[in-house]
């Protein structure tokens, strides 16, 4: 356990970007799940609609480091490859 004030606070800032990262990460899982749904259900408006809102999405998760660039590009990848198949 910390015993000094600055490790005291390093721990509550590590907990607060811990809850922070995994509630965008979480959010993020959503907006991907939704394109698959809206793919799954044959809805091209639907599916590009929120596609736009996950690459914005996956755009913010590599800026702020929580994800590496080639897994967002990996996912737009797929995810573009979904939506146009339809």
């Amino acid at each position: 356990m910390a015993n000094n004030k600055q490790q005291i606070k390093r721990n509550l800032q590590n907990e607060k970007r811990r809850q922070a990262n995994a509630s965008f990460k979480s959010s993020l899982k959503t907006a991907l799940k939704s394109v698959e749904a809206a793919v799954a259900n044959n809805d091209k408006e639907k599916a590009i609609e929120n596609l736009s809102l996950a690459y914005k999405k996956l755009d913010k998760a590599v800026a702020k480091g929580v994800h590496h660039k080639n897994y967002a590009n990996r996912q737009k990848a797929r995810l573009s490859y979904k939506v146009n198949s339809l």
